[in-house]
């Protein structure tokens, strides 16, 4: 059914549900996993709501940001290997997470997206937004939500 299946991770607790999910569906699909963690470019403006740092400090955030989130997606492969499951990596740059998770699943030609969400409500919803919402809404691919 699935050749190709892209997980959403940040590392947190909840998303390790949708990463276990991920590598237990490619098992039993035998299909390629991708792995992709979406992080941000720095700010560089002040008016956008940071100091004004240098474009060599900025730069240094940035790949510190990058080696985190290529930790935390190391650890996805360390897990499927453990399974006997393949799995590829991608570190996204992109101010709007929700569209390089989208523009990753994209290019990835993933049958399927895998993330969790947090099912907030309300208020906490409107001001925290929700990035598995918005992959949800404007994906062209299914998209799984675990909770």
């Amino acid at each position: 059914m699935y050749k190709r299946i892209m997980v959403a991770t940040d590392g947190s607790h909840l998303s390790q549900k949708a990463v276990l999910s991920a590598i237990e569906m490619a098992l039993q699909f035998k299909a390629e996993l991708l792995a992709v963690n979406v992080i941000p470019h720095y700010i560089q403006a002040y008016f956008e709501g940071s100091f004004a740092v240098s474009e060599v400090d900025s730069q240094k955030i940035e790949e510190q940001w990058a080696h985190a989130a290529q930790k935390i997606l190391d650890k996805v492969v360390e897990q499927a290997k453990s399974k006997g499951v393949d799995a590829q990596t991608a570190v996204v740059k992109s101010d709007d997470i929700a569209q390089g998770v989208i523009d990753k699943a994209g290019s990835f030609k993933a049958d399927v997206i895998v993330m969790a969400s947090h099912g907030r409500k309300g208020l906490k919803r409107l001001l925290l937004g929700s990035e598995t919402l918005a992959v949800l809404t404007h994906a062209k691919v299914p998209v799984l939500v675990l909770r």
